[in-house]
């Protein structure tokens, strides 16, 4: 979508430094940039590239105002902001919109005859719609996705392909479900007999509740409770192949990495970030604005707490501890 700088810059709250009038239809890298796109910078080391590379314009921090204002209208015009990133990322939304879908119910799909189907929504091939479900407005439901009995979801969602949603589950609005995607399946529980030694399933009757605004990457799966609610908070944002256990109560933007494994029962509270391939025991606790780095490792039942503090390990404890005993056993090693 073509628009002015001069508008760009109105809907980001951001000022513009040179030719308001140049048109912009997209964005890119650096290095891929073509004539009509635009790109940003964080720090002053990177604004040279930008300036010499072949885009429209430049989004950048107030250090590169200087910079523009020495060109006298002449150079590439700048976009300046408070954060380069962020404006980049909601540039994205005015010049690159979502595919245009066509309302409606492909002839392939099957919806119950008591689903409940909001307006303009989107049914793609070979979809299936159970019982009683609802689909909110504007929704998009994509091809071989299987949307179980009773199953809520809200507006504006896109549902990719062959996701599985299981009867019960309930989605917020505007969450996006990626490829693959399994929601509301059975957790991994049993009892053991100590008679025969055999292993009986324990029940999984519980749902899982997801809020607006999340979004839940390829081929993730995230299990219903037990006997009560999984939960996963507004905003969280889910990469793809991350496991979530039964009864998890994830808390509001949480940020999770890919190949992540979570236990049943965990609690994880708002803010917290947990990097790849990071895994916790059953009942374990993230207290608010906790950093767990890649491979973090959390025994069960055990609280990381601190707002911002770094974990790293396994164990996981303290960035600047976990270092400080690698640099001990590495001392160890020369002796």
């Amino acid at each position: 979508m073509k628009r002015s700088l001069l508008s760009v810059a109105q809907s980001l709250q951001a000022q513009v430094v040179g030719d308001g009038a140049v048109e912009v239809s997209g964005i890119a890298s650096i290095s891929q940039a073509t004539s009509v796109d635009l790109v940003f910078v964080e720090d002053e080391k990177s604004l040279p590239a930008a300036l010499g590379s072949r885009a429209a314009a430049v989004i950048a921090g107030e250090f590169a105002r200087a910079e523009g204002s020495k060109k006298k209208g002449e150079g590439k015009p700048l976009l300046i902001c408070k954060h380069p990133r962020l404006a980049f990322a909601r540039s994205a939304e005015l010049l690159c919109p979502a595919p245009d879908r066509q309302p409606g119910t492909h002839a392939s799909a099957v919806a119950h005859a008591s689903a409940r189907l909001g307006k303009n929504v989107i049914v793609a091939e070979r979809a299936v719609i159970g019982e009683k479900a609802e689909v909110g407005d504007q929704t998009w439901i994509g091809a071989g996705a299987v949307i179980g009995a009773e199953v809520h979801i809200g507006r504006d969602c896109e549902i990719y392909p062959n996701v599985t949603i299981y009867p019960g589950a309930r989605l917020g609005d505007r969450v996006i479900v990626h490829a693959g995607a399994v929601l509301g399946a059975d957790g991994f529980g049993y009892v053991r007999d100590p008679g025969s030694g055999h292993y009986e399933k324990f029940p999984q009757v519980g749902r899982l509740e997801i809020g607006d605004d999340v979004e839940i990457g390829a081929n993730s799966t995230i299990d219903r409770g037990a006997l009560e609610v999984t939960r996963i908070g507004r905003g969280a944002k889910i990469d793809n192949l991350v496991h979530i256990g039964h009864n998890c109560q994830i808390g509001e933007d949480v940020v999770i990495a890919a190949q992540t494994g979570l236990s049943g029962s965990i609690v994880i509270e708002k803010n917290v970030v947990l990097g790849g391939q990071v895994g916790i025991g059953e009942h374990a606790r993230l207290e608010e604005g906790v950093l767990l780095g890649g491979q973090g490792g959390v025994l069960p039942n055990k609280i990381l707490r601190g707002k911002g503090v770094a974990f790293w390990g396994t164990p996981a404890r303290p960035v600047r501890e976990y270092l400080k005993q690698l640099a001990a056993l590495a001392r160890l090693a020369r002796k």
